[in-house]
Order: structure tokens, then sequence, then C-alpha cells
């Protein structure tokens, strides 16, 4: 950071330049547009981050956002319950969601399977998803994990929890490029992913 700079605006920049994708020149622009901002601006920006982790949850069915028990989609009567597409985190709902091709509900399972991250099947929803699919089982799963080594392994790890269930499991189309984001691809990848999802093979 600049040493010229006053330790209020360094330790904003510091802070900011912890997000993901800002680096230290990106975080001091920031920090310097809030100070061009006027006191109000500034003032509203603190509020929001001080209230963040009071005023937002996960939602006790799905795991999207919340700030009630359920989320605004799940709460949502318009929704269609016989449709459960799972992803891996609530970047990739809010993608998909964008796309504007899908009306069902959603199950967050807060990751991707990676042994060599340490992260394994007990890191996950995977045993929320099977307990919420007992109690209201829908008529297709559409499995919508990112198209890499890690979202097929816990594809195929869902489809061994599903094995033997009366029940259609679907993968989005391999017209996402494979190692690539659900977050960041556009509105028509993943527009067409949906819509042209094939069956997994049991």
């Amino acid at each position: 950071m600049d040493a010229s700079l006053p330790l209020a605006v360094e330790r904003l920049a510091r802070l900011l330049g912890r997000l993901p994708g800002v680096g230290e020149r990106s975080a001091q622009r920031l920090a310097l547009h809030v100070l061009a901002q006027p006191v109000d601006y500034a003032k509203g920006l603190g509020e929001a981050l001080a209230g963040l982790h009071d005023e937002v949850h996960f939602c006790n069915e799905c795991f999207h956002l919340a700030e009630e028990e359920l989320c605004r989609i799940c709460s949502n009567p318009h929704r269609d319950p016989q449709l459960l597409c799972v992803v891996e985190e609530v970047a990739d709902l809010l993608a998909i969601e964008r796309s504007g091709e899908f009306r069902g509900l959603y199950h967050v399972l807060g990751g991707a399977l990676s042994p060599l991250r340490g992260v394994g099947p007990r890191d996950l929803r995977f045993a929320e998803l099977v307990a919420r699919i007992a109690a209201a089982p829908p008529s297709e799963v559409i499995v919508a994990t990112s198209i890499s080594v890690e979202g097929e392994a816990t594809a195929s790890y869902l489809l061994g929890l599903l094995r033997g269930q009366t029940i259609e499991v679907t993968r989005i189309a391999s017209g996402v490029p494979q190692g690539s984001e659900l977050e960041y691809l556009d509105q028509a990848t993943l527009g067409r992913a949906m819509r042209a999802r094939l069956p997994l093979r049991r």
C-alpha cells in the first residue's frame, strides 16, 4: 500500500484487497472512490456491511441466502417443486436464475468434492439433500455442478446416493465449457445447457 495515504484510507484499501478478484491497485481505487462520494454513501455502505451477518443467513430448506427462515425462491408458490436443481454454490444458483430457463427449486451443496483440498461428502450438504428428497420427492433432480474434475466427481457421488429411487436424475448439458465455473458463464450458454440437460446413466 502507498505509505503517503492516510491510515484510514490505507486500512479500507487493505480490507477491500481481500475481496476475490480485487488486487492492490483496484482496492486503492475503490477506497478513493468511496472517499470521493458524499458522506451518506460511506455511512450507508458501512451500515450495510455491519448488518450483513445479522440480517442474512442460509435458507432452512435449500441453503440459499435468506432474511427469513425460507429464501425468496423456496417461499415463492409459483416455483415448481417437482424440479430440484443441485448446485455447488450460491453464485451458481444466481447464474442459473439469470438465464431465466428454470422455474423449479434449488439445493446448494456448499462446494464440490475435492479430496486434494480435503473436501469430502461430510463437508457438503448431501445428507440434507437426501433427507429433503425423502420428505418430498421431486420428479426430477437436475445436477448443475461445474463441468470440472471436482464437479463431475460431485455429480457421480450424487448419482450413487440417488440410485434405486424412482427419480429422474439429469445433468446439465456439456455445452458448458470444460473447466468453467457457472458463475462466469453468459446467460445464453447457461440457458442452452438447462434446456438440453440429459439423463445420467445409472
